[in-house]
């Protein structure tokens, strides 16, 4: 696992060279900032509202990686004070997916940092986030030596066709996608990275119902406090040294967790999805977004009789979904 993890921080290191400043405002950052890093492409109706969402949060500073998007993602950002910009148009799929863009930006830019490494549809939900900032989360983690927490990928939904309604920028994409699946998940462990492995959800049920075996995984490790020598292996799924992915009790108890409330299902689905296979650019040959095609071709409504509208994280916990564990 050392020689992996070297070999991931060269790859990264190379990698650089492919990105380019647009705007670099890392000198403001502070020591005891919380940074959060992303990659997009053409998400500019959804930044509005991602930006606002994490700053109440309380994040920092925003790292972002453009990577080729024409929809004004990049003037948008610029133009923000809290965000510094790199951009690139080279193969997403070479970069690992991005990651080597990632991992090179945040041993430079997140070390020492606690980093929050998500998507632009990815909005994260811990214990008493409705009360408490992250940065409470981020000290009590420092008083007891926790390097890492996790959380669930949770699928959102609306409740009838994907597209019939528009999201429209700045909206809480929840207004529209409020459902989920309570259940239907199934958990394993990955004995090589020492991580649980979750899938389920909608997109197993819907997209995957044939072979649920090759349904997205869910589980994702994105809030560490980064260090130059930490890297991601595939996305933010896991990581090495392998103790970041041990976030877990195997003895019967409950240590904290939390979600990641997954806002892919909304307008415009359908022309995201025919972008990507156009690009040929995702994991597995576009496997994921194929299957996303060939269903909602026939079929676009992900809601169930077994669907359960969103309240807050509490109903998460109960339904064990996320935990607060010792945190109190």
């Amino acid at each position: 696992m050392r020689l992996h993890r070297k070999r991931l921080l060269i790859r990264a290191f190379r990698k650089r060279s492919e990105l380019r400043c647009i705007m670099d405002r890392t000198q403001v950052i502070k020591k005891s900032d919380i940074l959060a890093f992303v990659t997009l492409r053409n998400e500019r109706v959804r930044l509005p509202f991602f930006l606002r969402y994490y700053r109440e949060m309380g994040v920092h500073h925003f790292i972002f990686v453009d990577n080729g998007s024409d929809d004004g993602s990049v003037d948008y950002l610029k133009r923000q004070p809290d965000v510094s910009l790199w951009a690139t148009d080279a193969s997403y799929k070479r970069a690992r997916f991005g990651m080597d863009w990632m991992n090179h930006l945040l041993r430079r830019y997140g070390t020492g940092h606690w980093c929050l490494t998500v998507d632009p549809d990815e909005f994260f939900v811990y214990p008493f986030c409705d009360t408490r900032p992250i940065e409470a989360l981020t000290d009590w983690m420092d008083t007891y030596g926790i390097r890492a927490f996790p959380a669930m990928l949770l699928d959102m939904y609306p409740k009838g066709p994907i597209d019939a309604e528009p999201y429209h920028e700045g909206q809480n994409p929840f207004d529209i996608a409020c459902w989920f699946d309570s259940g239907n998940y199934v958990i394993s462990k990955n004995p090589q990275f020492q991580n649980l492995w979750i899938q389920g959800g909608p997109r197993a049920r819907n997209f995957f119902s044939d072979a649920p075996g090759k349904a997205p995984s869910l589980n994702k490790v994105p809030l560490i406090r980064w260090d130059r020598s930490y890297a991601y292996v595939s996305s933010t799924h896991m990581a090495l040294p392998r103790g970041l992915n041990m976030v877990y009790d195997e003895w019967g108890g409950e240590r904290a967790s939390g979600c990641l409330l997954h806002a892919k299902f909304l307008s415009p689905l359908s022309a995201k999805v025919a972008e990507e296979l156009k690009r040929k650019q995702h994991f597995a040959g576009s496997r994921e977004y194929r299957a996303y095609s060939d269903t909602l071709s026939q079929q676009s409504d992900l809601w169930c009789k077994w669907s359960e509208k969103y309240i807050n994280w509490r109903q998460l916990e109960i339904l064990g979904l996320m935990s607060k564990g010792n945190w109190a």
